[in-house]
């Protein structure tokens, strides 16, 4: 993948990365947690952020003139310091389901 925007912001909210996977957009949600004293990175990604991680995405497509390209959401999950070499990296693709396609 290739990085088009990292910390891209508008008034919906921000993504943490935005990268290209050949012709299709992914905007990547980097989620750390260095114990698991509430949960791991994934447990946090709650429907409502989901939505939320959608409607940036829209607006991110719609700001670039791409509304047409094919798009997902991934996500990647740091579990522990992820400066130590024991940290656990996850890289989770396309994490919205079906629930949440009425936000696209």
């Amino acid at each position: 993948m290739a990085i088009l925007d990292a910390n891209w912001r508008a008034a919906e909210g921000e993504i943490d990365l935005v990268a290209a996977d050949g012709d299709t957009i992914v905007f990547v949600e980097v989620k750390t947690r260095r114990t698991d004293q509430f949960g791991s990175p994934v447990d946090s990604l709650t429907r409502d952020k989901r939505r939320r991680l959608q409607r940036v995405a829209l607006a991110y497509l719609q700001s670039h003139g791409r509304l047409d390209a094919a798009w997902r959401i991934d996500v990647i999950s740091v579990e522990g310091d992820p400066r130590r070499p024991d940290a656990r990296l996850e890289h989770l693709v396309d994490v919205v389901d079906a629930d949440d396609e009425s936000a696209r």
